[in-house]
């Protein structure tokens, strides 16, 4: 099976897909922890949280997210295009670590570890499915040919 090749714009995508999820969720956190706890019995809480400016960065990011996701999502299958996401648990570790100044068990750097290194060997896959013509696909190219008056 031959392998899709990517052009640059799709490579792009998939920087945006990986890099905009970890600093959205990232934003989230930070916003959050400077404001006190919010629960669903008080949703005017959590409507005002979402008007803090980290917060609302962190919905603009995720937002971005979910666009070139779905880009993505048109020009190649999901067992591609979800394992780019994984690699933001890298991107979140090391935002969580160095800039949030979280703390990260060893447990969790061996988890991300084995997460990336999977992900090394689904991304050597194809990015496409190349599906074989079935009939239904063949069925306008049919009827066009069956309208054309025959001499």
């Amino acid at each position: 099976m031959a392998h899709h090749k990517l052009l640059p714009r799709q490579y792009l995508i998939l920087g945006v897909v990986a890099v905009s999820a970890p600093l959205g969720d990232t934003c989230l956190s930070r916003g959050m922890t400077a404001l006190p706890a919010i629960t669903l019995a008080h949703p005017a809480t959590l409507i005002a949280a979402v008007f803090t400016p980290w917060i609302a960065v962190g919905i603009a990011l995720l937002i971005g997210f979910f666009a070139s996701y779905l880009t993505a999502l048109s020009w190649a299958d999901l067992t591609f295009v979800l394992p780019a996401t994984a690699f933001g648990n890298v991107i979140v570790a090391l935002l969580s670590r160095f800039w949030l100044h979280e703390a990260i068990s060893l447990e969790r750097w061996a988890g991300i570890v084995l997460i990336t290194v999977g992900v090394g060997f689904v991304a050597n896959g194809p990015s496409l499915t190349e599906r074989p013509a079935t009939a239904s696909s063949l069925a306008p190219q049919l009827e066009v040919a069956e309208e054309e008056p025959v001499r």
